[in-house]
């Protein structure tokens, strides 16, 4: 059997919320296989599906960037090492204009390698560490996201930022004309989405027919292991997980939700308003949100050892 330590245990907390010695004995019955102790806690009725690891936290800021227009989008985590930095004008400076920057990057090396936007005489990269140098903190990049409205179709692209910078969405909304895409009620409708997935952190499809077939089996197989279930006759346990397994795949669907705003109707009935308003179809293409530090492990330091550190004597 694996070792178990006690950093593996920690881990499988924050990923679940359960307690301590319960992910301990997740761990030991499934031979020190995270992924597989996770799920075994879920068949116990002990841990969400939904729980993940948004507890890790890295300090920093979410932020975005649209171009004129909404052709183009683009969400940006930048990293730093504390809250204090996060708020500084300069480290906010930075952020905002490596969010515009990265419309035109395919990934971090690229954009990192990049005449910077504000000071073409020096890489991005350069420039981040001019800022390192004055705020007196690692800056990193941690990375970004960019849509672009393709060619020959017609849309916008669209964000919300909550809390501050620490949770970020961009959204993609597409339409059949460019005249739709401009009418304020097809903009509002891409705003009110991208607030809808910031809102619904279990989200992470557009709808049922995005969601893969090994997604459904897993959750199937997570089912169908349930304690509850253990001594139901196979057909009624069959009928019992179906049931399960509808619900809980919506709950990963954006237009399965209901609606922030109204809660008597689904972002998908949200969604036939608006279409029924200008007079053609709607699609919300994609979206993707970005969790400020999530699946970062933060380091611990004690404060007798970070004055000790600032002062040189360790």
């Amino acid at each position: 059997m694996a070792e178990i330590s006690a950093k593996l245990v920690q881990e499988l907390r924050q990923k679940t919320g359960a307690g301590m010695m319960d992910c301990k004995k997740a761990l030991k019955e499934t031979d020190g296989d995270i992924e597989k102790a996770g799920d075994w806690l879920r068949q116990k009725g002990i841990a969400s599906a939904g729980k993940k690891s948004d507890r890790i936290a890295a300090e920093g800021l979410v932020d975005t960037y649209i171009k004129p227009g909404g052709q183009v989008g683009v969400l940006i985590e930048v990293n730093c090492q504390t809250d204090f930095v996060a708020r500084n004008d300069a480290f906010k400076a930075l952020v905002k204009s490596l969010a515009k920057q990265a419309a035109t990057a395919d990934s971090v090396e690229s954009l990192l390698a990049q005449p910077y936007i504000d000071n073409a005489g020096v890489t991005v990269d350069e420039a981040i560490k001019q800022v390192i140098a004055t705020l007196g903190e690692n800056i990193q990049v941690r990375r970004f996201v960019n849509f672009a409205i393709a060619k020959g179709t017609s849309g916008i692209v669209d964000s919300y930022i909550h809390t501050g910078g620490r949770v970020g969405v961009l959204v993609e909304l597409n339409s059949e004309t460019d005249s739709a895409a401009v009418n304020e009620e097809f903009q509002a409708l891409a705003r009110n989405a991208a607030m809808q997935v910031a809102a619904c952190p279990n989200v992470e499809f557009v709808s049922l027919d995005q969601i893969p077939a090994e997604v459904a089996q897993k959750e199937k197989d997570v089912e169908m292991g349930r304690d509850d279930l253990a001594n139901k006759p196979e057909n009624i346990k069959e009928k019992i997980v179906q049931g399960r397994i509808e619900k809980r795949l919506k709950e990963l669907t954006l237009l399965d939700q209901p609606y922030i705003r109204d809660q008597s109707i689904s972002v998908e009935d949200l969604v036939k308003q608006v279409k029924r308003q200008i007079g053609e179809d709607i699609q919300v293409g994609r979206f993707v949100r970005f969790v400020l530090g999530e699946g970062i492990e933060k380091q611990e330091i004690s404060f007798a050892d970070e004055v000790a550190a600032q002062m040189g004597t360790k």
